[in-house]
C-alpha cells in the first residue's frame, strides 16, 4: 500500500514523525511525506530531530500570514502532490488548518482520508479556534478515525461517524521513546543554565483565545506564584507571536525566578519537562505529553477538549482569571496530597504503541 502523509505544524509533527518512522519501516508500505511549512522554524527542528526529510514541501509561510491564506494555498498545492504520488490514502492529523485542506483536497480527489487524533471536541465552535471547526470538517471528510480514546470514539459516534473509528491511543507517548534520555544536555542556552535540581514549574501560552487580558491574567498570576514560593522556579519558552511576547516579557521578563526562553525544540521540551515538577500550559500537546511522565498538569483555558485527563485526575482546568489560576496551581504546589494524586495517577492517553495499532489498521484495511 501507499500512504502519503500530510502536516505542517511542529505540534502535528512531533505527532506524526513516529507514525512515519513505524510505517516507513514496513516493507509492505510505501510512504511519502508532504509538508506545507505552516510553521517553518519549528517544524524544521522536529524534522531534523526524526531525521524525516519531506517528499514535498509545500513552503506556503509567508509573513502575517492569515486562515484564508494558509487554507488557499494549501488547497493550490495539495492536488498536485496527490496526483503525483497517487496514494491509497492521505493521513492527516488533528485540527490544524493545513489538515482540513489537506483532507478537503484529497476530497475533491476521491482519496481516502485516514484522521489521526481523531474524536476532540469542546462543543464550543470558536474555542480553540479554528481547530474545533476544523476537527468537525476533517471528521466528515475522513474515512478512517484513529482516535486516541474511548472519550473520542463516544463523541465521533454521537455525531454519526461509526464507520472505521478505531481507538489507537495518542502518538504523542509513541514520541517519548525517540526523544528523552537520562544524561540529556539542553541545546536551548537558558534552558542549560537552569537549575532544574530545584523545583521548576514548566509553563507555555500562546493560543489565540488567550491573547490580551487572558494571557497578562495568566502572567500577573505566575507572580504572585513566585512571592507565594519563593523556592520555586518558573520556565516559560515564549512563542514567537508578538503579540505573546510583548504581553509576557512586558510583564515577566528580569524576574528572578522566571527564566523566558525563545521556542525550543521537542527534545529540550520533553527533557525539561520530565525535570520539572508541575505543567502550566493552554497547549493541547503538553496536556497529553505531561500525564505520560507523571506531572500534574493545569490547563490555562476555560474549557479542554481532553477531558480524559482531567477525569482521571492528571490535569484540572485552572482558567484564565488571575485568583484562579493562581488557587489551582498554588494549591497543587503546597498540598503534597494533591501532588502525588495528581502525580501518580494514570495516563489516559495510550502505552506509547499507537503508530503500530495505526500500521496495522492500514494493511488490515489495504492488504
Amino acid at each position: 500500500m501507499k500512504a502519503l502523509v500530510v502536516f505542517g505544524t511542529r505540534p502535528e509533527a512531533i505527532k506524526m514523525c513516529p507514525l512515519v518512522l513505524t510505517l516507513k519501516a514496513d516493507p509492505a508500505i510505501e510512504v511519502k511525506v508532504c509538508v506545507t511549512g505552516q510553521h517553518r522554524e519549528m517544524l524544521d527542528q522536529v524534522l531534523a530531530i526524526f531525521d524525516i526529510e519531506p517528499d514535498f514541501d509545500l513552503n506556503i509561510m509567508k509573513p502575517g500570514q492569515t486562515l484564508e491564506g494558509i487554507t488557499t494555498a494549501v488547497m493550490e498545492k495539495i492536488g498536485a502532490v496527490i496526483d503525483d504520488v497517487a496514494p491509497d490514502i492521505v493521513l492527516v492529523h488533528g485540527d490544524t488548518t493545513t489538515s482540513m485542506a489537506a483532507a478537503l483536497g484529497s476530497f475533491y480527489r476521491k482519496v481516502p482520508v485516514g484522521h489521526v487524533e481523531a474524536g476532540l471536541r469542546t462543543y464550543d465552535r470558536y474555542s480553540p479556534f479554528p481547530e474545533e471547526m476544523n476537527r468537525k470538517l476533517i471528521s466528515a471528510l475522513a474515512t478512517y478515525h484513529f482516535a486516541p480514546t474511548q472519550t473520542n470514539l463516544d463523541a465521533l459516534a454521537a455525531e454519526g461517524v461509526t464507520g472505521h473509528v478505531y481507538i489507537t491511543g495518542n502518538t504523542v507517548i509513541d514520541a517519548f521513546q525517540y526523544t528523552t534520555r537520562d544524561g540529556y544536555r539542553f541545546t536551548n542556552a537558558d534552558l542549560a543554565r537552569h537549575d532544574f535540581s530545584k523545583p521548576t514549574v514548566l509553563m507555555t501560552a500562546h493560543r489565540r483565545e488567550n491573547l490580551g487580558k487572558p494571557l497578562e491574567n495568566i502572567c500577573d498570576a505566575v507572580l504572585e506564584l513566585c512571592a507565594a514560593h519563593p523556592d520555586t522556579s518558573f520556565v516559560y519558552p515564549v512563542h514567537l507571536n508578538p503579540a505573546v511576547r510583548e504581553t509576557v516579557f512586558g510583564r515577566l521578563e528580569g524576574h528572578p525566578q522566571i527564566t523566558l526562553t525563545d521556542p525550543v525544540d521537542v527534545e529540550d521540551m520533553h527533557n525539561a519537562m520530565s525535570r520539572s515538577i508541575m505543567v502550566m500550559t493552554d497547549s493541547g500537546g503538553l496536556q497529553e505529553e505531561a500525564p505520560h511522565l507523571g506531572k500534574p498538569v493545569a490547563v490555562l483555558r476555560t474549557e479542554t477538549e481532553r477531558p480524559e485527563a482531567v477525569a482521571a485526575g492528571t490535569a484540572v482546568v485552572a482558567g484564565v482569571e488571575k485568583d484562579e489560576v493562581f488557587d489551582t496551581v498554588h494549591r497543587i504546589l503546597a498540598d503534597a496530597e494533591t501532588y502525588r494524586a495528581m502525580a501518580n495517577a494514570a495516563n489516559p492517553y495510550g502505552d506509547g504503541h499507537a503508530s503500530e495499532r495505526i500500521r496495522d489498521i492500514l494493511k488490515a484495511n489495504f492488504s
